[in-house]
C-alpha cells in the first residue's frame, strides 16, 4: 500500500533485467538466421533484444517475410535457446530486489516478451516466485514490445491503474512501451544497453543493475512513487 492507502505495483522486464540472458539470445538469434542464410551481425541483433521475436523477425526478414521462413528461424532460436535454461543466471540482486518490493508492499508483476516456457524457465533461475503477484507473456497478448500491450496487461494482473505503477527495464524497447501505456520507467544496465540511450529513449531513472537499484530502492521512483509523490 503507498501513504494514502491505495494500491501500487512495480512491473518487471525479466530478460537482462532480473536474468543475464541478453547475449544468450543474441548468439541464439545470429545461429538461428544463419541457418535460414541470413548474415545478421551480433551487433544489429543485441539492438533488438527486448522486442518480440514478431517485431525481430519483422526487422529481419522483412513486413514482407515468407511466414514458413519466420516459422523456422523462430523455431530455431526457441531450440538453440532453450539449450542454456539449464544454466541461466540471475543478475546480482534479482531475487533480494523482487522481494524487497513485495516486503513494502508493493505488488510484483512480471512483464516479459518471452515465451511462457521461456519465462518459467527464467523464473526457475531467479527463485523468488514468493514475492511474484503474478506475470504475462507474449502468449498473452497480440504484440509484444514496443507496443504498450504487455504493459498494459500487467497492469491488469497487478489491478492498478497506470499512475500508481512504474516498469523496471533494461531496453529502449521497455521505455518506448511504458512511455505509449503512460508508465513512468526505470531502466538498468544489466541488458547491455547505455545509460544515454535509456535517458534519451525516457527512461526516468536508471541504475547499473539489480543489486543497484537494491541498494538505492528507498530513495528511487519506486519508493517515491509509491507514496504518491
Amino acid at each position: 500500500m503507498s501513504g494514502d492507502g491505495t494500491e501500487r505495483a512495480v512491473l518487471f522486464d525479466v530478460d537482462g533485467t532480473l536474468v543475464d540472458t541478453t547475449y544468450l539470445h543474441t548468439v541464439a538469434w545470429w545461429e538461428a538466421l544463419r541457418q535460414a542464410g541470413r548474415r545478421v551481425p551480433m551487433s544489429v541483433i543485441h539492438r533488438t533484444i527486448g522486442m518480440g521475436s514478431d517485431q525481430l523477425l519483422a526487422r529481419f526478414l522483412g513486413e514482407d517475410r515468407d511466414p514458413e521462413e519466420a516459422a523456422a528461424v523462430s523455431a530455431a532460436h526457441h531450440t538453440l535457446y532453450a539449450e542454456y535454461w539449464p544454466r541461466l543466471a540471475p543478475l546480482d540482486g534479482a531475487a533480494e530486489l523482487l522481494r524487497a518490493c513485495a516486503d513494502r508492499g508493493w505488488t510484483v508483476v512480471l512483464a516479459s516478451s518471452a515465451r511462457g516456457d521461456e519465462l518459467e524457465a527464467m523464473r526457475r533461475a531467479v527463485g523468488a516466485d514468493e514475492a511474484v503477484t503474478a506475470a504475462t507473456s507474449s502468449d498473452d497478448v497480440e504484440a509484444s514490445k514496443p507496443a504498450p500491450d504487455l504493459v498494459r496487461s500487467a497492469l491488469d494482473h497487478a489491478r492498478v491503474t497506470p499512475d500508481r505503477a512504474v516498469f523496471v527495464g533494461d531496453t529502449v524497447w521497455d521505455v518506448v512501451a511504458c512511455e505509449r501505456a503512460d508508465v513512468p520507467c526505470v531502466g538498468v544496465l544489466s541488458g547491455g544497453i547505455t545509460r544515454r540511450e535509456l535517458e534519451e529513449a525516457g527512461a526516468a531513472e536508471v541504475y547499473e543493475n539489480p543489486a543497484d537499484l537494491l541498494a538505492h530502492l528507498d530513495s528511487s521512483l519506486l519508493a517515491r512513487h509509491s507514496r504518491g509523490r
